[in-house]
């Protein structure tokens, strides 16, 4: 048994790898971290940004794509389905050990439609049937624009990670949709999956820098606090929402929860422990997405305990010490989306350009 494994065993958190690589997939490092106890995948523009352009792993699909006539854009998409893919592959087992819980592999629609309901519609519909995988959730930001998308997509039977949450307002937006979209779906409710992704850290790094800036003895003693009762409050209203007459009514067709998922678990701030964000948010029916480096870090030095549900009045007293001392959480998670969708949208264009010169020397 390893730590990771007991997350599982023990705690009914699934540990998940936030990152997607070829080499690992060819070279057997990704069934490794399978065999360790990762339970899933997820990738983001920004993954396959440094994946993609990082080395020659991608050279010779790329140029075999574009001697078939294949433009910088359709080569993109042709290299991702394929890694994707070949992941799907090695977590089916999981998949199908686990009845259809964990052995996800997610993949994100273009950043570029963060803001475009019907374009996120249809590519959602369009990869989720080009790969055409029972393992295979479709990353749709949780932006207001993200919103409807989610449902019609869930009302179509596709499973979905729900990306870039922040805000607790936007989560339970966010958990409506998913079960309007459940409602909504005329059937069998059991094959349909979703996460909802709610980012962790860069809370801490944004409200941490509020919280200098203010610079009380009351503001300080906030540092490195917020994002984790943020967390607890998102679990909390997870607990509240999947519960009660209107829940049970789709349960008995099936329905499955829809799963917070803590994304951007890794450690920005040098002087809080490694493990901070994987650490304090353990609990049932959840997953935490982790990076490679901080899953082995947990599992050398990590601590094994039901944390996310402990100590939620200590939570609720944070979110309400971040008011008295003049920081807006609300603006934090604001501006924290709005950058988040920039983000990625910049790497996709970036990477794109890097294609784009690089198709030049292939072809």
């Amino acid at each position: 048994m390893t730590r990771l494994t007991d997350l599982y065993s023990s705690y009914d958190q699934s540990p998940w790898l936030d990152n997607v690589r070829r080499d690992w997939i060819r070279n057997g490092e990704m069934l490794k971290w399978r065999e360790r106890g990762v339970r899933g995948v997820t990738s983001n523009p920004t993954i396959f940004q440094k994946a993609i352009s990082g080395g020659a792993d991608y050279d010779e699909q790329f140029a075999a794509l574009l001697a078939s006539g294949s433009s910088v854009v359709d080569c993109y998409w042709e290299m991702v389905v394929a890694d994707i893919r070949d992941t799907l592959a090695i977590f089916r087992p999981v998949f199908d050990a686990s009845n259809g819980i964990d052995g996800f592999v997610s993949v994100e629609v273009s950043p570029l439609l963060a803001r475009d309901t019907d374009g996120t519609i249809a590519a959602a519909r369009e990869l989720d049937e080009r790969i055409d995988e029972p393992n295979l959730y479709i990353k749709i930001p949780g932006t207001v624009e993200g919103l409807p998308a989610i449902e019609q997509v869930i009302s179509d039977g596709r499973s979905v990670n729900v990306t870039l949450l922040f805000s607790l307002e936007r989560y339970r937006e966010v958990m409506e949709a998913y079960i309007r979209g459940l409602e909504r779906h005329d059937g069998d409710l059991s094959g349909i999956s979703s996460v909802a992704s709610f980012f962790i850290s860069r809370v801490d790094s944004e409200a941490d820098a509020r919280l200098e800036e203010v610079g009380s003895p009351e503001a300080l003693a906030l540092r490195g606090r917020v994002a984790i009762a943020n967390a607890k409050l998102a679990y909390e209203a997870f607990l509240e929402t999947f519960a009660g007459p209107r829940w049970e009514a789709l349960t008995a067709r099936g329905a499955r929860v829809q799963r917070p998922l803590w994304a951007s678990t890794s450690t920005k701030n040098p002087t809080y422990p490694d493990t901070l964000y994987v650490d304090a948010l353990i609990g049932p029916n959840t997953v935490n997405t982790i990076p490679d480096a901080t899953l082995d870090d947990f599992e050398d030095h990590g601590t094994l305990a039901r944390t996310i549900d402990a100590d939620l009045a200590e939570a609720h007293a944070v979110i309400n010490a971040l008011a008295d001392v003049g920081v807006d959480l609300s603006a934090i998670t604001n501006k924290l989306e709005v950058e988040g969708v920039a983000s990625f949208s910049a790497s996709f264009d970036d990477l794109l350009a890097t294609l784009s010169v690089k198709a030049s020397s292939l072809t």
